[in-house]
């Protein structure tokens, strides 16, 4: 307790402004952790392999129009969904497998980057705030030095040991809020790792499918129509 009520002391003193520059970059982290890790655990999920299964089915047996209106269905809570209704419909349309693979990899491209957002801030937030806890330790250290030389021999080590224990308290600070980041951070970035590789195995096995099925597609209408 003694530790926290020296924190809130820290608050109140003449370097108070680096405290309060911590606690905005903890105020930030916290809503980084707090959205990233709901984006990430609670609307994501690494099963996008097992819905491109679902995908296959249609995609082999020459359904592009099925298949397409499946993947969009998906796409309202799949990043998979976007992707595939992205390849599917450019294999309806007889691009090529070049086009296929091109519109794919734009949206796979987007869909990884919207993983990721905001994930490298907490690095940024952890090294910021630890460094500004060394500098207003720093700044606190050089005012404790100032302040004893007008002061008598009897009152310098009572003015030094206080103006110390307060300057302290800013690294202590950015330590306890770069800590938790740094492991948030580590945690999350694993989480989307996770998630980028599962996205872009499903991509890839629907890719793969697409190129080796989609021209048969224009031949079995040609025979419908006939």
């Amino acid at each position: 307790m003694e530790f926290f009520a020296s924190l809130g002391r820290g608050f109140v003193s003449a370097d108070a402004i680096w405290m309060w520059a911590i606690l905005a970059a903890q105020i930030v982290s916290i809503a980084i952790i707090v959205e990233r890790s709901f984006a990430l655990y609670m609307n994501r999920k690494p099963n996008q392999k097992n819905l491109a299964k679902l995908l296959n089915e249609d995609i082999q047996s020459g359904n592009l129009e099925k298949a397409l209106k499946r993947s969009q269905q998906m796409a309202l809570t799949h990043p998979l969904g976007t992707v595939a209704a992205a390849g599917i419909q450019a294999a309806i349309d007889l691009g090529g497998k070049e086009e296929i693979q091109m519109k794919m990899d734009e949206v796979l491209l987007e869909e990884n980057s919207r993983v990721e957002k905001r994930i490298g801030f907490l690095a940024m937030f952890a090294n910021v705030a630890t460094l500004m806890g060394l500098l207003g330790t720093i700044t606190g250290l050089i005012h404790s030095f100032a302040g004893i030389s007008n002061a008598n021999a009897a009152e310098k080590a009572t003015i030094l040991s206080q103006g110390i224990s307060l300057a302290m308290n800013t690294t202590a600070y950015g330590l306890l809020v770069a800590v938790p980041a740094l492991i948030m951070y580590s945690v999350l970035q694993s989480r989307a790792t996770n998630l980028m590789e599962d996205l872009n195995k499903a991509a890839l096995n629907l890719f793969i499918q697409l190129s080796f099925h989609y021209e048969a597609v224009p031949v079995k209408k040609k025979t419908t129509r006939q």
